[in-house]
């Protein structure tokens, strides 16, 4: 399967704060920016999305190239959870992702869910700025999520409402 999921640049990142119970941030560049891969997810993982009533799984496709996955699932809260969103290093900036974020919305309609949701890292600076043009809000952080794995990364939710 060809897939979209490539290394994208960490420029910086997000450091969240609460106050009165509204989420701000302000960002943080980092001198040097580097690349980072998330591990391709073995092929079981997308295809279990396929032909079930509560999740879905959608390829975009440029040119005869597939350059963006989605991989959705209703979630118990009544958001539509994005588990998966990516877009081809060199097709990133062309509307790709929007498409995506367009047929989660249009997905989540149809099952009469709430909004969107989901979870990015702190580090992924570019992936948070994305989110927030379309519309998302910082909806909540947990620093503890991935420190069984030694990352210091902390995790951010994202919430689009309908």
């Amino acid at each position: 399967m060809n897939r979209a999921n490539q290394a994208f640049d960490v420029i910086g990142r997000l450091i969240p704060c609460l106050r009165h119970g509204q989420w701000s941030f302000t960002e943080e560049l980092f001198p040097e920016p580097y690349p980072k891969t998330y591990e391709d997810d073995s092929e079981d993982f997308f295809t279990q999305h396929m032909d079930v009533l509560d999740k879905a799984a959608y390829l975009a496709y440029l040119d005869g190239q597939c350059v963006g996955q989605l991989v959705l699932k209703a979630d118990w809260n009544g958001y539509c959870f994005i588990e998966d969103i990516c877009v081809a290093r060199d097709c990133r900036g062309r509307g790709v992702g929007s498409a995506l974020i367009e047929k989660a919305k249009d997905w989540a309609k149809e099952r009469e869910l709430s909004g969107l949701a989901l979870e990015t890292q702190d580090n992924n600076l570019l992936a948070c700025r994305f989110y927030q043009r379309q519309g998302f809000q910082l909806g909540g952080v947990n620093t503890l999520f991935y420190r069984n794995f030694h990352n210091p990364e902390t995790a951010l939710f994202w919430y689009l409402l309908f």
